[in-house]
């Protein structure tokens, strides 16, 4: 193959069964998209699974009217064409991608799925010269214009005022489990637990690599063993507490970062200067460990601030004395 071609077709270069074909196919992908995201949501969220149960339907419906007019007008056999067949063709995001993302973000797609079959019909239509072609993609065209209402209507009928909000309540409370949670454990083990083997090695060598490598150590062994501990304490199953995966990640990750933060500084050779940023980015992280808890564990701020600030200051002055003794 000569290098920059591809195999794919150009839509201009497409008949007018293959458009027909084409968007034969596109309902039926579109359709089966819908009801994965219904089946994904139906336990958490079952009046936006009712929404996309619709939705199925209606792509149900267009996909058999496309089939009947190809039957009238072209015959029984439909070519095999698809979206990745069509050069420049929009293209519909791998679902394991979509459905991992929450809520909000599968209504955000397919709100994006429908705006691109209604430009796919607009465009098919303008560049076709025969009337009863044309006649047909306008067809097409005012049909998903019609589904993108019916979108509408369903979200009026199932989606109410009070079933989104208990949606969106169950929403963030899953992902407030999942990440936030064990996140937030992490930052606090990894911005807590290093301050005192990072202060000691300071204060007991006075030499700031040696001190670097120490909480680099320490940031990323912590990080290894809170991810593993995190990930292996609960599938998630019966906690509803979501992927162990992910918590693993999130709370491995965010140990790591909390221990570093104040490791960093002592890439810095001069002493004083590397332990007194060291010393302001501990403050930072400990307030920030504060905000965190108020905003999404509605922790009272003062509270959160006395507990975090308290426990910080202690390890800290435990590893200043430690490396001073």
């Amino acid at each position: 193959m000569i290098p920059g071609m591809t195999n794919r077709r150009r839509f201009s270069d497409l008949s007018e069964q293959e458009i027909v074909a084409l968007a034969i196919s596109s309902e039926e992908d579109d359709a089966r998209i819908y009801r994965t995201y219904a089946e994904r949501l139906r336990a958490d969220f079952p009046a936006t699974a009712a929404v996309f149960d619709g939705m199925a339907e209606e792509e149900d419906e267009h996909h058999q009217r496309l089939i009947d007019l190809h039957k009238a007008r072209f015959g029984d056999v439909i070519p095999l064409i698809r979206r990745e067949h069509v050069s420049g063709f929009y293209a519909r995001r791998p679902i394991w991608l979509v459905e991992n993302l929450g809520i909000e973000r599968m209504r955000d797609e397919a709100a994006r799925m429908e705006h691109d079959a209604h430009a796919f019909y607009v465009r098919a239509a303008a560049q076709t010269t025969d009337a009863d072609t044309r006649r047909l993609l306008t067809e097409l065209a005012a049909a998903e214009a019609s589904h993108e209402h019916s979108a509408n209507t369903l979200t009026e009928e199932h989606l109410t005022d009070d079933a989104k909000t208990d949606e969106d309540r169950a929403a963030k409370r899953q992902f407030v489990l999942t990440w936030v949670q064990p996140g937030l454990a992490g930052l606090m083990d990894g911005s807590v637990s290093t301050l005192a083997p990072i202060f000691a090695t300071a204060f007991a060598t006075g030499d700031t690599w040696t001190t670097f490598l120490v909480g680099l150590a320490a940031s990323v062994g912590a990080g290894i063993s809170m991810g593993f501990t995190e990930a292996a304490s609960d599938d998630g199953t019966l906690s509803g507490r979501g992927s162990p995966v992910k918590r693993g990640f999130a709370s491995g990750i965010m140990t790591t970062i909390g221990g570093l933060g104040h490791a960093l500084p002592y890439l810095i050779p001069d002493f004083w200067t590397a332990t007194i940023i060291a010393i302001i980015v501990v403050f930072v992280e400990l307030w920030a460990i504060a905000w965190i808890q108020n905003k999404f564990m509605e922790t009272p701020f003062m509270r959160a601030a006395f507990q975090v600030v308290l426990g910080g200051a202690l390890v800290f002055a435990a590893g200043v004395l430690i490396g001073a003794g």
